[in-house]
């Protein structure tokens, strides 16, 4: 199929591109264009207007200052697997995009586009989650920053204002020994997830969990943070059969059922990701002691 007619935008700044969001009537961002050009040759979305980012300058970077990740909106996914800083201060950020579509399509995509389109069972919103990433918007009114706990606020909808663009993102490190896994199970590698898992783990020197993080996507509206878990894994040591015990409680999740897999099936996948996230997590952080 073709897209629907619209008019392109291409602006040189910031303020260019708010000015035109801000005055045109139904406009659509365009950053990388992985998600937006199928879904315009599938006329599931109708702009009358695109608007495309990739001329602004500023907004693609990777800083890190004091423990804190610094990274535009408009940084390529490629930028990001490749980056010595990531691999370093978020790992699981690098494990997590080994399985992102395919190479071709990271070149183009990036960590704003996808946050922005937030896809229940895309990768980075779940490392967002995992690490409580901090959205920085900018819209008429100025700046602001959304935890991403509160950015999903419905099904793909972020808490972004019609007239705000998505230009930056804020991770705290974890320590330096920290355990990380993103396991997730699709039909085939490039494929989105049908459910995936992040974990993070930290552990003292007698190998007991000190600190724990647990995400599972792919299953709800946004990715799930599996609290009651990582409350009672404070203080255990890495005991696999214990961790199945424990993963079962995401079958409390309520999960959705659609074309690819019902709820009961994603529920399942559910306990068997969050399980090997956190042996894998487990494992990586014992390696570090």
């Amino acid at each position: 199929m073709k897209p629907p007619p619209f008019s392109y935008h291409d602006p040189s700044n910031i303020g260019e591109a708010l000015n035109l969001l801000g005055s045109l009537e139904n406009p659509k961002l365009l950053a990388g264009g992985q998600s937006l050009m199928p879904m315009l040759n599938m006329r599931y979305v109708l702009p009358d207007h695109v608007i495309d980012l990739n001329k602004i300058e500023g907004l693609s970077y990777i800083e890190e200052n004091n423990g804190e990740l610094s990274i535009g909106g408009m940084t390529r996914q490629r930028d990001l697997e490749c980056s010595d800083v990531i691999k370093v201060k978020c790992p699981l950020m690098n494990d997590a995009l080994q399985q992102v579509g395919h190479t071709q399509t990271r070149n183009r995509g990036t960590i704003g586009g996808s946050l922005s389109h937030l896809d229940p069972a895309a990768e980075l919103p779940a490392v967002c989650a995992a690490h409580d990433a901090v959205i920085v918007v900018q819209g008429s009114s100025g700046t602001r920053e959304i935890p991403f706990a509160e950015f999903p606020v419905a099904y793909m909808t972020p808490a972004t204002e019609m007239d705000e663009i998505l230009i930056g993102v804020k991770i705290r490190a974890w320590a330096d020994n920290h355990g990380y896994a993103f396991v997730e199970f699709a039909r085939r590698h490039g494929d989105f997830a049908i459910t995936s898992a992040a974990a993070l783990l930290e552990i003292d020197a007698a190998g007991l969990i000190t600190r724990a993080s647990l995400t599972v996507g792919g299953v709800g509206a946004a990715p799930v943070r599996m609290d009651k878990i990582e409350e009672a894994l404070i203080g255990l040591s890495g005991d696999e059969d214990k961790f199945r015990e424990l993963c079962e409680g995401c079958r409390e999740i309520d999960a959705l059922g659609d074309v690819y897999a019902s709820s009961d099936y994603r529920q399942h996948l559910a306990t068997v990701m969050s399980r090997r996230a956190l042996v894998k997590a487990y494992s990586r952080a014992s390696s570090k002691k």
